[in-house]
């Protein structure tokens, strides 16, 4: 673990993204980008690739796959129907190969066993959301989800952040953001939230330490850590 100091006291809620941080993702994401991408005769993209295009909600992930540019914008008509199968696809099969990262059962299920609130804020749509966290065994921890259509803006902006606060009830100053992005970093930054970077998600290369994060880790068993206490049992 690689921290700021000084270490910070320990929270009264933490809030997780999701994909990237909980859970790889990635493989059932692809394998409905792909479909979507066959429904309007575009070819398939890579898996890898689908990898660099995660984090900014499904609206954005298909206009990338469609141009093969992060920034890209496909034309509506296109983008309209290839979201409409890959939403059909995702609904109907979230959790085909997507995983929990190491260690994450474990640390939510230690953290809720000590009385910490805990929240999931992603861009993920929420109607997607909830059905992943609970074929994953984490849904019934979580007394907050914050979809990416949950509220008007998707993170990086501190709306989603300060809407699942509202719902824990606890102050930013005493909780924590534990993503895998620049965008968890600059979300929690601007909503007065201390970020704790995770780097087995999709922005292993970012500089976090220079984002703002108060700590990067390698697993999540090491969040205690954070504040000063040893980590949990993997």
């Amino acid at each position: 673990m690689l921290a700021a100091e000084p270490r910070i006291a320990v929270p009264q809620a933490v809030l997780f993204d999701l994909d990237g941080t909980l859970v790889d993702s990635v493989p059932d994401l692809a394998r409905c980008v792909n479909a979507a991408l066959s429904s309007v005769d575009q070819p398939s993209v890579h898996e890898h690739e689908v990898r660099t295009w995660v984090g900014n909600g499904a609206n954005r992930l298909l206009h990338c796959a469609l141009t093969g540019q992060l920034h890209g914008v496909a034309p509506l008509a296109t983008h309209s129907t290839a979201m409409a199968t890959f939403n059909a696809h995702y609904a109907a099969e979230p959790c085909r190969s997507s995983r929990l990262y190491p260690g994450a059962l474990a640390t939510v299920i230690a953290l809720a066993a000590g009385g910490v609130r805990l929240g999931c804020v992603t861009n993920k749509p929420h109607r997607f959301t909830l059905p992943l966290l609970d074929l994953l065994g984490l849904g019934r921890y979580f007394a907050s989800v914050v979809g990416g259509d949950s509220t008007p803006q998707l993170k990086p902006d501190p709306l989603p952040v300060l809407t699942a606060l509202a719902q824990l009830g606890t102050p930013a100053g005493r909780s924590l953001l534990v993503g895998d992005s620049r965008i968890d970093m600059a979300a929690g930054r601007a909503a007065g939230v201390a970020t704790v970077a995770i780097r087995h998600g999709y922005d292993s290369e970012c500089d976090f330490l220079d984002l703002g994060a108060v700590a990067v880790l390698e697993r999540l068993v090491e969040l205690p850590g954070v504040w000063g206490e040893p980590s949990f049992a993997d």
